[in-house]
């Protein structure tokens, strides 16, 4: 296991195998060809999975369902973030219906930051880029921990759901899903235990199935969720379904950290500057000299760059011949850099272009439902 691994902090070298079988989450194996579209799931970045057969079938069968997840408003937007943003589209263009929680409150008892801070960071490194992304602001309920609804039947509902959950936790389970755990941390938990199962309340949507996609550090949320549902009889919920896939690599290697900004391109960077980062800090599975590499050749699997261009490059043509010519020696480490700086900079450009188109509609994202 990594040195620290838990929803807040993760320090360390991450052994995905060793998480798949401590957790007892299952490797998702075959899936319908409408996700082979997104290539998240065709180039199994998403991984793994609790019940995701729920979702798949309403999604064969045309039924309702839910996409539910949550913002942590801290930090800068980076391309790690945009796992989860690919996702909410993703989703939504096939029928779900989208919760997404502002855990403003979970960063103010974990992270001591202001509401208000939240709300102006939430916006303008979140939303924003969700939209430019292709979030729809329609079959979206995009809500603040703090300010639920202005329709006091569901503020009621959501906060009385946090209450009677409580009842059905006791301070053992926390220690054993969470390890150490403070008061406010215990609140946060028990406040996402009610994000995830909120929207199967009648005031909401009712019993239908929600997936909620996560890093695997998140799961501890998800299955102390799952375990307080089970004990809950004053309600019927659904099992929920949830899926995990991969950290996004820091550029020196390891996980990517907000909080240090030579780790990660945000998705507001100038191209000339993330180019720059690209070139100095990213990781290279090139050889020592040009000769020992087009001799031996490199080792995508662990070269950032690569890894990156996996996310970039939707041709898988494309992306085949550019890992086969680096292994191969033909391509340097130099110039697989460069191919990702053009299409990091191509994207940035085209990208901040619709943040400013975003910033015209966001209002309309941000009415209290």
């Amino acid at each position: 296991m990594p040195d620290v691994f838990n929803p807040w902090e993760v320090k360390g070298d991450i052994d995905y195998d060793k998480l798949i079988k401590g957790f007892g989450v299952e490797l998702i194996k075959d899936l319908p060809d409408v996700f082979n579209e997104e290539v998240l799931f065709r180039r199994k970045f998403i991984f793994a999975h609790r019940g995701i057969g729920r979702i798949i079938n309403a999604i064969h069968y045309k039924k309702p369902f839910v996409m539910m997840t949550g913002l942590m408003p801290t930090g800068k937007f980076h391309i790690g973030h945009m796992m989860v943003a690919k996702q909410m589209v993703f989703y939504q263009n096939l029928g779900a219906k989208l919760y997404i929680a502002v855990a403003d409150i979970e960063a103010y008892n974990a992270r001591g930051q202001s509401l208000a801070e939240s709300k102006k960071n939430a916006i303008e490194e979140y939303i924003l880029n969700y939209i430019a992304l292709g979030l729809k602001s329609e079959n979206l309920d995009l809500y603040f921990q703090s300010n639920r609804s202005n329709h006091q039947h569901k503020a009621n509902a959501y906060y009385r759901l946090q209450n009677v959950l409580a009842r059905h936790a006791t301070f053992n389970e926390f220690k054993a899903v969470y390890g150490e755990i403070t008061p406010g941390k215990m609140l946060a938990a028990l406040l996402q235990a009610s994000d995830m199962l909120h929207p199967q309340l009648k005031e909401f949507e009712g019993p239908i199935p929600v997936i909620v996609p996560v890093g695997i550090d998140q799961d501890p949320h998800i299955r102390l969720a799952r375990d307080i549902a089970s004990k809950c009889k004053e309600f019927k919920f659904m099992e929920l379904c949830s899926s995990y896939h991969y950290f996004m690599p820091g550029l020196s290697g390891g996980k990517m950290s907000s909080s240090d900004s030579t780790s990660f391109i945000a998705l507001t960077d100038d191209p000339d500057v993330a180019a720059k980062k690209i070139k100095k800090y990213a990781f290279s599975g090139g050889r020592d000299t040009v000769e020992e590499h087009r001799k031996h050749g490199g080792n995508p699997d662990i070269d950032v760059s690569f890894q990156y261009l996996r996310y970039f490059e939707d041709n898988d043509k494309e992306l085949k011949k550019v890992h086969d010519d680096y292994k191969a020696g033909k391509l340097l480490s130099g110039e697989l850099k460069q191919i990702l700086i053009e299409k990091m900079t191509k994207f940035l450009e085209d990208h901040q272009k619709n943040i400013e188109k975003a910033k015209r509609v966001v209002d309309r994202y941000m009415e209290v439902k």
